[in-house]
């Protein structure tokens, strides 16, 4: 029994931490970059998600874990898994019914779903990525695009429409009303601009303008006045 517990289920993960697809193997399998059509990542970015388990436990985590992340061409989620999984490289074929069943099962199984390390590594996933980011532009832009085309309920409509239409702005915070308060006194007392003007004296003070003031006053600038 031992022998059969060789199995395990793992994800190669995106730059930003998110999970890209989801696989079921032995041995090295989740190195092999020939075993099919998708991306190997480095090593740092391969999470393996369950460990020492038999062929048929494997099978189960695996469609589990493409159920959970959903796939990209179905635009159920972000995996580019093509299938829902139970399909290995053994040759094992599982039909739609045994699919539904394995993961009705799995959703009810009591006990850990991943291994310890894996939910931890999962946990950060979801809160952005493995150092605790949030998501890049370009994800979130992804993670929008696979939400698109999906059709809302008539009553999720409905909250949409009484969020966004009718709302009337409130008063301004005293913090905000300070703040603009204080650009417009700012604005007020900035010095005007003395692009032009010319300096000028009545024989006591200095002036810049940009024509003559008046009959006393003379072209140039006192020194020793203001």
């Amino acid at each position: 029994m031992k022998d059969q517990k060789r199995f395990y289920t793992y994800a190669y993960l995106r730059k930003n931490g998110t999970p890209y697809y989801v696989g079921k193997g032995e041995k090295s399998r989740a190195y092999n970059k020939n075993h099919n059509n998708v991306y190997v990542p480095p090593k740092n970015r391969i999470l393996f998600l369950k460990k020492n388990l038999t062929e048929e436990q494997a099978f189960k985590h695996e469609i589990y874990m493409i159920a959970v992340f959903g796939r990209e061409d179905l635009e159920t989620g972000i995996l580019h898994n093509r299938t829902n999984g139970g399909d290995g490289s053994s040759g094992r074929i599982v039909t739609e019914n045994q699919k539904k069943k394995q993961s009705e099962k799995m959703k009810g199984r009591k006990g850990p779903i991943i291994s310890e390390e894996g939910r931890k590594k999962l946990s950060q996933i979801m809160k952005g990525n493995k150092r605790g980011k949030p998501h890049t532009q370009k994800t979130k832009d992804k993670l929008s695009k696979v939400h698109k085309g999906k059709k809302l309920t008539e009553e999720h409509r409905k909250k949409l429409s009484e969020v966004h239409i009718g709302i009337k702005k409130g008063p301004c915070s005293q913090k905000t009303k300070d703040k603009i308060s204080k650009a417009h006194k700012d604005k007020k007392h900035s010095p005007p601009s003395q692009k032009g003007t010319k300096w000028w004296n009545n024989g006591q003070i200095n002036k810049r303008n940009v024509e003559c003031p008046g009959e006393e006053w003379c072209l140039g600038k006192i020194s020793n006045v203001n």
